[in-house]
């Protein structure tokens, strides 16, 4: 066995710091946006932020 010790790591640099702070930005904006485009299209059919106030959906047609 050695008991030489490893070199220090390097400290990051301000640069490199910035640059992953900015991905974990962008793919913490990404899921968000989508959930956020995800959501409506996982609501009940009516119930949207498109729909009409008071709007209830159309009635089934069955065969008679």
């Amino acid at each position: 066995m050695s008991n030489v010790a490893p070199p220090a790591r390097a400290r990051a640099s301000l640069r490199t710091v910035c640059g992953r702070a900015a991905v974990g930005l962008l793919l913490v904006a990404g899921l968000v946006t989508a959930v956020a485009l995800g959501t409506p299209a996982l609501s009940a059919p009516g119930t949207g932020p498109g729909a009409a106030p008071g709007a209830r959906p159309a009635p089934a047609r069955g065969h008679h």
